[in-house]
Order: C-alpha cells, then sequence, then structure tokens
C-alpha cells in the first residue's frame, strides 16, 4: 500500500526525530480547516513516536467524547499501523488499547474531557505523552490536568483542533503563546490534504458561511458575530411542492411561556420541504396553552398524514409523554446548538431542506437570528426569535443529516491510497 502525504503532514510525522529542526520542541498543535489531514498524520506520528522513544510505559488519547476518540482518530489510525506491521489489542470496557511492535509494547488510555468534572477522570495516573484531538472543545481543566499527568522524562504534549473565537482559552494560552511554550504549531489547510478531490473540497466551501466559513475553511480564529443565516433570504423560498410526498414528519420546540413552534415536513425527490407550519407566542397572546391544547395542534398540523415521526425539544418532559400517549412516534431531538446550526447551514446551501412560503414565522427569525456578541469567549446565540430556528435545527441534525451521513465537521482526516 502506497500513502500520500503533503510536506506539511509528512512534518508533522517526523518532527520529534533526531536531527530534526523542531526535534526540541515540548508539543505540537496543529489546527485550520475541516478535512485537511491533521488528525490522521497527528495520530500516526503520535504512535510512531511513543513506540520509537518508550517501552511499556503510558500514553493519554483524549478526545469530547471516548467515542469520538474512537470514530475520529482510531478508525483511520489503527488500519494504517496495521498495514506498517503494528498489533494492537483494544479493551473497550477499561478505555484501554496496547500496542505492539518489534517487541515494543505501550498502553495507550482513552479519555473524554466533555465537562469541567472530566478532570477528575485523568487525575493520578503517570504519563509519557497525551494526544488532546479537537482541544478547542475540552474545557481547560481537564486539558491542564491532562498536561500535567505528563511527568516521565522525554514526555511531548500533541493537540489538534478546528478553530473557535479569538476569544478562546486554548488560542490565548497555546497558539499566541507558542513560541513562549516551546511548541511547533502548524496551520492546516484544505490543499494540505493531498488526496481531497477539488470536488469534495468545493462541497466543503459551499457548506459554511460566515464565521464558520472563515474557520472551517480558512482555518482562522475568528469571532462569530451578525445573523447566523447570513445569507438566507427570501429568494430562497419556494411555494410547497404538488403531490403526495414520500414521507411526512413534524419537528416541535415546545414553550409554555416562550413560543412553540412546529413544522410539517414532507419529503419529495429526496428534498425535505417544511410545507407548513404552527407557531404560538403565549406572551403576545396573553393566554398558555396545556401539553393536550399543544397535541391537538399538532394533529391540526398533521392534516390526517401519515407522520413518520415527531422530532422534539427532549427537555419538554411532560408534553413528549402527552403525544406519546395520543400514539404519536417521538424522536428526542439531536440539541447540540453550535454542531446543529452548522449542519443546518449545510442542508441549506445544498438545497437539501427548503422553507416553504407559508411558514413565515419561520422566515422571519432566519432574519433576525443573531449571535450574541457578549458571550465573551464563547459561541453562543441570542435567545430570541430562535423558536423556529431551534425546531428547523432539531429536524436537521436528527433527521437530515444523518440520513446524508453527515457528522459533526470536528475533525479532518486523510485519505489513502492504495
Amino acid at each position: 500500500m502506497r500513502f500520500c502525504f503533503s510536506e506539511k503532514q509528512r512534518r508533522v510525522l517526523r518532527w520529534w526525530r533526531r536531527g530534526e529542526e523542531d526535534a526540541g520542541k515540548d508539543a505540537i498543535i496543529c489546527d485550520g480547516a475541516v478535512r485537511s489531514g491533521k488528525t490522521l498524520c497527528l495520530g500516526l506520528s503520535f504512535v510512531l513516536w511513543s513506540m520509537a522513544r518508550f517501552r511499556r510505559q503510558q500514553f493519554a488519547l483524549c478526545g469530547k467524547t471516548t467515542e469520538s476518540v474512537r470514530r475520529n482518530l482510531l478508525s483511520s489510525v489503527l488500519p494504517v499501523l496495521g498495514e506498517l506491521g503494528f498489533q494492537w489489542e483494544e479493551k473497550v470496557s477499561r478505555n484501554q488499547l496496547k500496542v505492539r511492535c518489534g517487541g515494543v509494547e505501550n498502553t495507550y488510555f482513552l479519555f473524554g474531557g466533555k465537562d469541567e468534572g472530566s478532570a477528575a477522570l485523568i487525575q493520578g495516573v503517570t504519563l509519557a505523552g497525551v494526544l488532546l484531538d479537537e482541544v478547542a472543545l475540552m474545557p481547560r481543566s481537564f486539558v491542564e490536568q491532562a498536561c500535567a499527568r505528563c511527568s516521565v522524562t522525554g514526555a511531548k504534549l500533541w493537540f489538534s483542533c478546528n478553530p473557535a473565537g479569538p476569544g478562546h482559552w486554548f488560542y490565548r494560552e497555546w497558539i499566541c503563546k507558542a513560541q513562549e511554550r516551546n511548541a511547533l504549531h502548524l496551520r492546516f489547510l484544505m490543499e494540505d490534504n493531498p488526496t481531497l478531490s477539488e470536488e469534495t473540497r468545493q462541497r466543503y466551501e459551499r457548506a459554511f458561511q460566515g464565521a464558520f466559513y472563515r474557520r472551517f475553511v480558512l482555518g482562522e480564529w475568528t469571532a462569530a458575530e451578525g445573523l447566523v443565516y447570513d445569507y438566507f433570504d427570501e429568494s430562497m423560498v419556494q411555494p410547497p411542492p404538488l403531490g403526495p410526498a414520500e414521507r411526512w414528519m413534524i419537528s416541535c420546540d415546545y414553550g409554555t411561556v416562550n413560543p412553540t413552534s412546529m413544522g410539517l415536513w414532507g419529503k419529495y425527490g429526496g428534498v425535505w420541504y417544511r410545507v407548513k407550519e404552527y407557531y404560538y407566542d403565549a406572551r403576545q397572546a396573553r393566554r398558555q396553552q396545556t401539553d393536550q391544547e399543544y397535541a391537538r395542534r399538532l394533529a391540526e398540523l398533521a392534516g390526517g398524514r401519515e407522520i413518520e415521526a415527531v422530532v422534539a425539544d427532549p427537555s419538554a418532559a411532560s408534553f413528549l409523554e402527552v403525544l406519546r400517549r395520543e400514539g404519536w412516534n417521538v424522536r428526542k431531538a439531536n440539541n447540540d446548538v453550535l454542531s446543529g446550526i452548522r449542519l443546518t447551514a449545510d442542508a441549506l446551501k445544498e438545497g437539501r431542506i427548503v422553507i416553504c412560503t407559508p411558514c413565515g414565522d419561520a422566515i422571519r427569525e432566519f432574519g433576525s437570528y443573531c449571535w450574541d456578541l457578549s458571550a465573551g469567549d464563547r459561541d453562543r446565540v441570542r435567545k430570541e426569535f430562535d423558536h423556529a430556528m431551534d425546531e428547523i435545527r432539531y429536524f436537521v441534525a436528527t433527521v437530515v443529516a444523518p440520513e446524508a451521513g453527515e457528522d459533526l465537521f470536528f475533525a479532518g482526516y486523510v485519505e489513502r491510497r492504495v
């Protein structure tokens, strides 16, 4: 098997070798565009370095979750290691991987850094090195605890991520201080992945807009500002298709005092159309509705159609229970806000979802849904004009994106040529 790497990827693969100009660095940081090839080359280099420099030592492979480590890192690194003659044994229940080659064996622990409590998971372990994939998604306490565990002589730190805002702690403390921290910083672009086709590259460029385009295509640490869907206008709105749909679904964002938004989705020719909506603002109407009343409004929106599922906010427990009792098939929505926004933008720009003319409240919210500029180093949307936006995001993240086989765009990879 023949592997194809760009010059920047080869630099990542060899930076630690004796005689290289970067060999004296204590850490490496690979950030930049999605699908730019940084994850595979960094992961492969990490294992090659650890197996060349140490015997019977412990290392850590960290992601936002242990499942993301397996999906983003191990799924691409382990097949390559196999081609190079390495053997491994994974103990899934222990989140542990043993790698062997030429009489050398080392142990790699998998850790997830999803919240502040995750730092406790890595306390106490002694490490000879750590790789933190998607490091910008992890809390600072976890990252600093992982780095502090690397007390074996010769230990090095390995980081990869897609950019976030310029106020993010990792950007301020590591990217801006790379020289001070004796770290090698390499910024990746899509062209640094030599096996990524021009067609695929253009598709990713079309998938993002605004701040996300600058981050995930241009590889910049830039602030989110202005409208979330700043390219959306009424020229993108279409009349509902004629004739029977292939499938029907309803999405719902439930509120008691806040507005409730429901959208009726029909699939025509592989495209999901939001053909009709129900939107109720209790404050404006000066009357709250009960769960049973909202269930009746949902049935009226369905209009006797065969609804495959109702995709709803998982926090609306009482309303979901009423729907289940009345015989609706309820699916709890994927409620990750930022990834849902990216997936929705992708689906809109690719034409996989269409908002139809009867959906006046959704169209109005598209023109008012903004980033919260007071959020400091965090990306956060303003909690207003967001009810149809949330409901549409639920539907895309839970139904449309999985059907297209889309992931969360957090990790890049390098394809291999045989």
